[in-house]
């Protein structure tokens, strides 16, 4: 068990630096750490706008999506899971806490999949809080 919590602390802590430097990427790239006199503020009514937070939600999928491979990885590579399809389908509905029976799981690896979907749940907030943050600061109504 203490094996168990030992890799699920490594995988929180790896997940959570690189959730981190993936956020504040994408705010620097989006310029929010500017000023208020010199920040660009952006119309999301219009198609620029549209196409920015787009790209920001499409951005922000994306670096989840490269945290819910790194805990599929893990759980393939470890024999966690016969194949690197299962993991990648067990890894991203317990990330979100969709629910998955795991009795194809090596037991050994039932409490990392417990602690992903804690990590999860608080790194998607992380970016719903980043997201409304961000929109809020760039729109012209919000700035």
């Amino acid at each position: 068990m203490a094996n168990q919590l030992i890799v699920a602390l490594l995988m929180v802590m790896l997940t959570a630096l690189i959730h981190g430097a993936g956020l504040l990427g994408m705010g620097r790239a989006l310029g929010i750490e500017r000023n208020l006199e010199t920040r660009v503020c952006v119309d999301f009514s219009t198609l620029r706008g549209m196409l920015i937070e787009l790209g920001l939600v499409l951005a922000i999928f994306a670096l989840h999506f490269l945290q819910i491979s790194l805990y599929a990885l893990l759980y393939y590579v470890v024999g966690a899971l016969p194949t690197a399809a299962k993991s990648l389908y067990f890894s991203m509905i317990t990330y979100g806490t969709i629910g998955y029976d795991d009795q194809d799981m090596v037991g050994t690896y039932q409490l990392v999949a417990a602690v992903e979907g804690i990590n999860g749940i608080l790194l998607l907030g992380w970016s719903t809080a980043f997201l409304v943050t961000t929109v809020s600061r760039i729109s012209r109504h919000g700035g």
